[in-house]
């Protein structure tokens, strides 16, 4: 089956719900005490989970409303948030307050999903081996384990300190205090453990959208590579090494990549799986588009435009393959599968050409669906695209910077040189010649980063942990663009404000120092 199916139902009844559920018939509700009595209902509270990582705030991302996870790199200089309202803008611009309601959205579905893994993983564990087998427990739990790692790297990411919640609550359990950093990283990285050591290599094609291992070493990389461990047996250059040997590898095509065609490629190794048809509802918002021109809340900076090399491996500003009147010409293909550039067709149905009509004067491809789909779904209405969250490209990167940052510049460019050959560019030597120099080879390996993974959400995150996040506020400021003010505020730039609301609520909730 192409997706992960999830009933609602039973999300609805076990689990916290959404009002949009609150009017359903009591004739379908199932109570707590008369659930997890077989292995099916373990596997339909574990879809529930992902149900609530489907969401609109967290993976399902928009078109016009809050700011979901798929469109984060408008907290960069990768891409403008032309409706600020949506979150992002405002943050850059340092109008955000902490009343504001994206925040709230964001921190009660990352909760709600917590809730419901820490449900699963409480149950799972005291549900009788009669009833499901010791190895399938462990297979569920290395599930939840991965998932709340993942959430709680998010939030970790982006509020620093937050609330730590690991076991179902009472009301009167409801009131916490926040943790630290620290405390929070402790705990993700002893979930990842588990994960990487209990999760299979794969699943049959029925569990398809479930995470594997190489999901939960993947995300073990990107948490050691945010915290700069890179060596030992849970540091990042370990961690990759076992992933590179569980079968994954660079899909030919890398337009094709972020379409419906490319879902279930061997670069994929997890992603959140959509399906938007006459019987399901999970659809996704990000992949949405527009009939006049191209997506507008999420527009590609120019700056980055320009970062993408002409196909001779060289900058637009030495390269004379480059063409001023015509960007598209002799570029990266990268960037050709990444925007929309003047004349390209972003509406098949309608044979519509982009006209520059945005800010920026580019549209966003990677990703965005240009007709309607095998669904029927046309692309300015809900779509059944997956959100990938680790790709093999990813770990290859991952890797390659841990080897440029310890000093093994071969090593990196070897890996560089793997990642260009996908797109047909150059290899690093054959342009930059080879004897690169250790802070070279970093700069080099960030680039191929910057483009390699641009408006896949992971922007904001990699300008954080290079310290770079006021210099990618003023690149940001100084594109070509208006109105729009970047302003950088110290760490108010660089972390989130705890909602209010929540801090209203719970007498034992501290605002994080920065928003004070």
């Amino acid at each position: 089956m192409k997706k992960l199916f999830i009933l609602l139902f039973t999300a609805v009844t076990i689990f916290s719900c959404s009002e949009d559920f609150l009017d359903q018939s009591s004739q379908t509700n199932i109570a707590e005490s008369n659930f997890w009595k077989s292995e099916t209902d373990a596997f339909l509270a574990l879809n529930a989970v992902y149900s609530s990582l489907q969401s609109r705030n967290l993976y399902g991302g928009t078109l016009n409303g809050g700011q979901g996870l798929p469109g984060y790199d408008c907290l960069s200089d990768n891409a403008f948030n032309a409706w600020k309202w949506e979150g992002p803008g405002k943050f850059m611009e340092g109008t955000l307050d902490p009343s504001y309601g994206w925040l709230e959205g964001i921190w009660n579905d990352s909760y709600q999903a917590i809730n419901r893994i820490n449900s699963v993983i409480k149950n799972v564990t005291d549900i009788s081996e009669d009833l499901v087998s010791p190895e399938t427990k462990k297979e569920l739990l290395g599930q939840a384990y991965f998932l709340r790692a993942l959430t709680y790297f998010n939030l970790a990411v982006y509020f620093e300190e937050v609330p730590l919640i690991i076991a179902p609550q009472t009301l009167d359990e409801a009131f916490v205090a926040k943790n630290t950093y620290a405390e929070i990283n402790t705990q993700i990285i002893e979930d990842l453990k588990f994960a990487s050591e209990n999760l299979p290599v794969s699943h049959s094609s029925n569990l398809l959208g479930y995470a594997t291992k190489g999901a939960a070493l993947g995300l073990f990389a990107r948490v050691q590579l945010y915290n700069k461990e890179y060596n030992g047996v849970f540091g990042v250059l370990n961690l990759t090494q076992q992933a590179l040997g569980l079968g994954y590898s660079l899909h030919s095509d890398f337009a094709e990549l972020f379409s419906q065609a490319g879902e279930t490629s061997s670069e994929i190794v997890f992603s959140i799986r959509f399906l938007r048809g006459d019987d399901t509802g999970n659809g996704e918002m990000f992949s949405a588009t527009y009939k006049v021109s191209p997506k507008v809340d999420q527009q590609p900076m120019p700056n980055l435009v320009n970062d993408y090399y002409c196909t001779d491996g060289l900058p637009i500003t030495s390269s004379p393959l480059y063409n001023p009147a015509d960007k598209k010409q002799n570029r990266d293909p990268r960037a050709v599968a990444t925007f929309f550039f003047k004349g390209d067709i972003f509406n098949e149905d309608l044979n519509k050409a982009f006209n520059e009509n945005l800010a920026t004067k580019f549209g966003q491809r990677k990703y965005i669906r240009t007709k309607a789909d095998a669904e029927g779904n046309n692309p300015w209405y809900e779509g059944s695209q997956d959100f990938y969250i680790i790709r093999y490209a990813d770990i290859l990167l991952m890797r390659a910077e841990v080897l440029a940052e310890t000093g093994d510049v071969s090593g990196a460019m070897s890996l560089i040189n793997e990642i260009r050959a996908r797109v047909g560019m150059p290899k690093v030597e054959d342009v930059e010649g080879p004897n690169l120099n250790q802070s070279e080879m970093i700069a080099l390996v960030r680039h191929e980063r910057r483009v390699e993974l641009a408006l896949e959400g992971l922007r904001f995150m990699d300008l954080k942990r290079w310290g770079e996040i006021e210099n990618g506020i003023l690149i940001s400021a100084n594109d070509p663009i208006g109105p729009y003010n970047p302003q950088y505020l110290g760490d108010k730039s660089k972390v989130f404000p705890i909602p209010q609301a929540e801090i209203d609520v719970n007498p034992n909730l501290i605002q994080n120092p920065s928003w004070k």
